[in-house]
């Protein structure tokens, strides 16, 4: 029970650290992307070690703050494919067996789609912005996108691109 209370400590250390970087992505600054980079690939790295020694670290095991964490760092393992699919897939059965946020699958698995440079399917992963509207990714089936958000308990496409617009 104590290697899985050190596990769960560390992976919220490690949100915590993502959250302190995440200026870094989108900085005008090489070094600071850099930065931004080497500590999501650590971050995937240690999560891959994880996923070896325990599977998915669900809520139940490791505390809701660990298993969400352990989300966001799949979330940004974008540059390490193999770590963002084999959570996925742990992420998945976790869901299946109720143990997994299905909102949280969602992200991820739009996440995933897009870094493989398909089409996303809950229009959860916004491209940039342009003339002051936020552009999603490439969505499959778009007429009934917001049917699909529902299922999983996100809000309508239409208020959750208004959050990202500028003020």
């Amino acid at each position: 029970m104590a290697a899985v209370a050190a596990v769960a400590e560390e992976l919220t250390a490690m949100a915590a650290a993502d959250h302190r970087a995440t200026h870094r992505a989108n900085s005008d600054d090489p070094a600071e992307q850099l930065a931004w980079r080497r500590l999501t690939a650590r971050h995937a790295d240690r999560l891959g070690e994880i996923m070896d020694a325990h599977g998915w670290p669900t809520a139940d095991r490791f505390g809701a703050d660990a298993a969400r964490a352990a989300w966001l760092i799949a979330q940004h393992a974008d540059r390490q494919l193999d770590v963002q699919r084999r959570a996925l897939r742990l992420m998945e059965q976790a869901v299946s067996t109720g143990a997994a946020d299905p909102r949280d699958l969602a992200f991820l698995r739009d996440r995933t789609l897009v870094n493989e440079g398909r089409e996303q399917i809950h229009g959860t992963q916004i491209a940039g912005v342009r003339d002051g509207a936020p552009v999603p990714w490439p969505c499959e089936d778009p007429e009934h996108l917001d049917e699909r958000r529902a299922e999983v308990g996100i809000p309508p496409f239409a208020e959750y691109v208004a959050r990202f617009a500028p003020a």
